[in-house]
């Protein structure tokens, strides 16, 4: 619901009609990867209101810390946020039983969030290569508040040392993905 929210936000602010078109068809993805989670929940007979409720206000803060000044920021954000916590709940999905892994894996994996993102980063760059160097920046303070958000998400319960040991490895591989997506973009991560 967040990245539909923000992508809508960045839909709306959007310059170029074709910006409009492409971020419209990824908030179409982010609603229908929404919706696929949602229905796993009701399938374990889970109230997505009693579920979500919780975490509302490390969310609103989250998002409020991530917006970014400008319509290039959002959609930076959009593609930093959405591929680090997509890869991070991937993750965490392989933990779960089947079919649930699977119904989750399938949700999050719905269509293609990062290649129009990406695309419309790489014209923005292109078009005005001074915002490289201010998105390279904006994008690695991003990546601090979203790993804050993920780890969030973990819950200890018991020995803190030996769960970091565990998990240290998992944000080592989603920083390295997270390089890749900036290093595609031409940006330093």
């Amino acid at each position: 619901m967040t990245f539909f929210e923000a992508l809508s936000h960045a839909t709306a602010n959007a310059p170029r009609i074709a910006d409009k078109d492409a971020l419209a068809r990824v908030c179409d993805i982010s609603l229908r990867r929404y919706l696929a989670l949602v229905a796993e929940l009701e399938r374990h007979k889970l109230d997505r209101t009693d579920v979500m409720e919780p975490h509302l206000i490390g969310v609103e803060e989250f998002e409020r810390r991530t917006q970014g000044a400008d319509w290039h920021e959002q959609v930076a954000s959009a593609h930093v946020t959405i591929g680090f916590l997509t890869d991070f709940w991937m993750r965490l999905a392989g933990g779960l039983p089947s079919p649930t892994r699977e119904a989750v894996q399938a949700a999050l994996s719905e269509g293609d969030l990062q290649s129009p993102m990406h695309r419309i980063i790489e014209g923005q760059i292109a078009a005005n290569p001074r915002l490289s160097s201010r998105l390279a920046l904006w994008c690695r303070r991003l990546v601090g508040d979203t790993m804050l958000q993920a780890r969030s998400a973990l819950v200890f319960h018991g020995d803190h040392a030996r769960e970091e040991a565990q998990i240290e490895p998992v944000f080592t591989e989603l920083i390295a993905a997270h390089t890749r997506r900036m290093d595609r973009l031409g940006l330093t991560a």
